[in-house]
């Protein structure tokens, strides 16, 4: 008989509470900026495709529900931090492209993230934490991992 796996040993657990804690303190940061997590995320993917980015993507990207992109990129819309506009290669589809507030705003975001990041982990050697980056975009977008 083996014994049960200590919950501190469980990665699952260890990703998900890591993920809670790290999320409460980036809100907490962010709450000044009128944001939240997953409307920062939504704004920083659209900012890291400048010639814009179509909403079915932009969930894949995020990881999100495509009903739950179309409310956060309403809200965002609405703040002007983004737009939508007309795909040029396909006109069936929209594109989401940041506004110079948007940008401007998530430059201000990402500063913030950072410095949450580093009161949580600036102790750890950047090349572990280049690992764990890795490790973790792996899990994130390799598709071949992401179907298990």
């Amino acid at each position: 008989m083996t014994s049960p796996r200590r919950l501190d040993d469980d990665l699952g657990f260890l990703v998900a509470r890591a993920n809670a804690v790290l999320t409460k303190a980036t809100n907490r940061v962010l709450a000044p900026l009128g944001l939240k997590v997953r409307a920062y995320s939504v704004l920083a993917a659209v900012c890291d495709q400048p010639e814009g980015i179509a909403q079915r993507r932009l969930a894949n990207d995020v990881g999100l529900d495509p009903s739950q992109i179309v409310a956060l990129v309403d809200e965002l819309e609405g703040r002007e931090l983004v737009q939508r506009t007309t795909d040029p290669t396909d006109r069936r589809n929209k594109l989401i492209v940041a506004t110079d507030a948007g940008v401007a705003l998530c430059v201000q975001a990402r500063e913030r993230g950072a410095d949450v990041v580093a009161e949580h982990l600036g102790d750890v050697h950047p090349d572990t934490l280049e690992t764990v980056r890795m490790v973790l975009r792996r899990i994130t977008f390799d598709e071949s991992v992401a179907r298990r």
